[in-house]
C-alpha cells in the first residue's frame, strides 16, 4: 500500500499544499475546473499505479492552499513551479486534466526545461478557442432543456462574479451526466468544493496569449500525449486533436466509449499515457 504524505510550499500569498506518494519517476497532477477542489483527482493516483513519484496540489482559491489571488494565468503558471521548486524535483511530468491540461501545456510552452513530458486529459485547447463554444454548446445539448435555463443562468452569474459556490455546485449538478460518454454509466458527483473568483478569473482569460503558447509548442522540444474521450462533449478535433498537431512531440489517443472523465469509462488510461511519454 503507497503512503501518502503531506506537503506544503511558499508561495504568493501564503502556501499551496497538496499530498505525495509512490516511488519512481516524479509527476504532479493539475487538476480541473480552474477553481475546483482537487480531491477528485485521488482516483486518477489510483489508476496510476507504481513506478511513479505523484504529487497533487489544491491550486490557490480552495484551502488548504491560500484562498487569495491573483487569479491570472501567470500566477497559475508560477503556482506550478513554485510546487516542483517546494519538491526539490528539478523536472517532472505534468498530468493536467481539463483546465489542468490547458495549464500544463502553457507550463510545456513557458517552462520547457523543467519538464519530462506531458500527459494532457481531455484539455481545453490552446488554439483558437480551444474549443470552448463548442464544448459548452454540447453541454446544453446534452442536459434536459427543464435544467438547461437554470445551469446557463447560474454559470453566467458565475463569470460575472454575482453566484455563489452553492449556486454553482448546483448548476455542475445539473450538467453532471452530460460529460459522460454513456448517460446510464455516471458516477456520482465528488462533494466538490468551488471557488467563484479563480473559476471567473482564470475562465475569463482562457484564451489570452493562446497564439504565443502554440508558436512556443510548434519550436519546442517537450514531449506531450494527449488523451481524449471519444464521447466527451469536449470536441476532440478542436482540443485535442489540434493542440496535439501543433508540434512534432506531440501525440493523440482518443479513446471510444470514454467521456471527461476516461480513467472512469477507461481504466488504465493515465497509467498507459505515462508509459507511452517513458517509453
Amino acid at each position: 500500500m503507497r503512503v501518502r504524505e503531506s506537503f506544503s510550499v511558499p508561495a504568493v500569498g501564503g502556501e499551496l499544499c497538496g499530498w505525495v506518494q509512490g516511488d519512481g519517476t516524479p509527476v504532479v497532477l493539475l487538476h480541473g475546473g480552474p477553481g475546483l477542489s482537487y480531491e477528485y483527482l485521488d482516483d486518477v493516483g489510483v489508476d496510476i499505479g507504481d513506478g511513479f513519484r505523484v504529487a497533487a496540489f489544491q491550486q490557490r482559491g480552495l484551502s488548504p492552499s491560500t484562498v487569495d489571488g491573483p487569479f491570472t494565468m501567470g500566477q497559475a503558471i508560477d503556482d506550478v513551479v513554485a510546487v516542483l521548486d517546494g519538491l526539490g524535483w528539478e523536472r517532472v511530468i505534468l498530468v493536467g486534466h481539463s483546465w489542468g491540461g490547458h495549464l500544463a501545456l502553457r507550463l510545456a510552452a513557458s517552462h520547457p526545461d523543467q519538464m519530462l513530458g506531458a500527459l494532457i486529459i481531455e484539455p481545453i485547447g490552446v488554439v483558437g478557442d480551444g474549443g470552448t463554444a463548442a464544448f459548452e454548446a454540447e453541454m446544453a445539448a446534452r442536459t434536459p432543456s427543464a435544467d438547461r435555463s437554470r445551469m446557463t443562468e447560474l454559470d453566467q452569474r458565475a463569470m460575472d462574479g454575482k453566484g455563489t459556490p452553492e449556486e454553482l455546485r448546483e448548476s455542475m449538478g445539473l450538467a453532471w451526466p452530460a460529460y459522460f460518454a454513456d448517460p446510464t454509466r455516471v458516477f456520482a458527483m465528488p462533494e466538490l468544493r468551488i471557488s467563484i473568483q479563480a473559476y471567473s478569473g482564470l475562465l475569463g482569460a482562457i484564451s489570452e496569449g493562446t497564439g504565443e503558447v502554440a508558436a512556443s509548442l510548434s519550436a519546442g522540444t517537450v514531449r506531450y500525449h494527449v488523451v481524449a474521450g471519444a464521447g466527451s462533449p469536449i470536441p476532440w478535433g478542436q482540443a485535442a486533436r489540434a493542440s496535439a498537431e501543433l508540434s512534432p512531440n506531440g501525440s493523440l489517443a482518443v479513446l471510444p466509449g470514454a467521456g471527461h472523465f476516461p480513467w472512469f469509462e477507461a481504466p488504465g488510461c493515465v497509467r498507459n499515457g505515462l508509459l507511452h511519454l517513458n517509453a
